[in-house]
């Protein structure tokens, strides 16, 4: 049944034995790559032995339940464990996407409903950032384009896992699932009448790209630096220490003036480039991906919306997998993993079918 397990036990011993070699560690990019791979393989390991063994000790409870009926009954759990522990390997043995095991970039922007949806982006930032908390992820905001209200029209944060995740559990498999529009209707605190207002924010995600997955030409670089400015558009330093990178082959413009240093500004501009770039090789080279993608990235307008968040009726829906939920307030605090698991879920679902044809 899990014929292909050998070949990957045998994967999981050679790295086990490279990784006792201290001198794999001296490159730190090579060595977290097959702490990745390790972790990915032990799971699957761990889980196929965990399966054997169930199956040993089935069949050892079905030959003594001749003597004692109590070991039939022992048998036919000892099965049905089996038979879950199976699914869950057969779930681990389904190709991930390469990216899956990386940390992410969030880019939040308001869309229809102007200074509305600038605080509903806010909303979104401070959910994502509680939800990372939740699960001991650390977040950065690279960079932020304030409202006058204090929302975001435009906001970029990275997400990082402490040491290294199992398969599945890195910020880029999860958070990939929030890329699209999301559609709030309440009552804006700029409504005089009481009446629900609806607009809507777009979520872009992109898995982090380290310096070896995107070569960068430094002469394909057109570098400008202006004055930051607020809300508004005043100016809030008196340096220029704002930055904006053109990456000339592409076109992808990338600017940050979150920093009042204007080497940090260049430093997070260059990591939201990679990750750009790296999205945009991965399009080219998947089309799945691709497709993907382009759903994350239509017109943010009310019509295409992958979540709405009823505040009335304090009701969130994904209208991908039609999961409805009354809990607004506290998915808004970080409570999201009950709706990324339906989107999980449906996603391995779809997996496996593909798998099946």
């Amino acid at each position: 049944m899990f014929e292909a397990v050998e070949g990957l036990i045998a994967e999981h011993a050679e790295i086990e034995h490279t990784l006792a070699d201290p001198e794999v560690h001296a490159d730190q990019s090579r060595a977290r790559k097959l702490n990745q791979r390790y972790a990915e393989l032990s799971s699957i390991v761990r889980t196929y032995r965990e399966w054997l063994q169930l199956g040993d000790d089935a069949q050892a409870a079905g030959e003594l339940s001749g003597e004692d009926e109590a070991f039939a009954a022992e048998a036919v759990e000892l099965a049905e464990r089996r038979v879950v522990v199976g699914e869950r390997l057969r779930q681990l043995l389904v190709p991930r996407e390469a990216s899956d095991s990386k940390d992410a970039l969030l880019e939040v922007k308001s869309g229809e409903g102007g200074e509305e949806s600038a605080l509903f982006a806010a909303d979104l930032l401070r959910m994502y950032t509680r939800y990372a908390e939740t699960r001991g992820w650390t977040t950065e905001i690279l960079d932020a384009n304030e409202s006058d209200l204090g929302g975001y029209k435009s906001v970029t944060v990275a997400v990082k896992a402490k040491g290294i995740p199992a398969p599945g559990e890195a910020p880029y498999a999860l958070l990939k699932f929030e890329g699209g529009v999301h559609r709030v209707q309440r009552v804006p605190v700029t409504e005089s009448q009481g009446r629900v207002h609806t607009s809507a924010a777009g979520v872009l995600v992109m898995p982090e790209a380290e310096p070896v997955d995107v070569s960068i030409n430094e002469n394909d670089l057109r570098i400008d630096v202006f004055r930051s400015s607020g809300p508004g558009g005043q100016s809030v330093n008196t340096t220029d220490s704002a930055v904006r990178i053109t990456h000339l082959p592409t076109g992808i413009v990338v600017s940050c003036q979150n920093e009042k240093s204007q080497l940090q500004n260049k430093d997070s501009a260059m990591r939201i480039l990679r990750a750009r770039l790296l999205a945009a090789a991965e399009e080219q080279a998947n089309a799945e991906a691709s497709d993907a993608r382009r759903s994350q990235v239509r017109t943010v307008d009310r019509s295409e919306r992958i979540r709405t968040y009823n505040y009335p009726e304090n009701r969130i829906s994904d209208h991908r997998t039609g999961y409805k939920a009354y809990n607004l307030d506290q998915v808004l605090d970080g409570a999201l993993e009950p709706v990324i698991e339906s989107c999980v879920q449906a996603d391995m679902a779809a997996r496996l079918d593909a798998l099946g044809d």
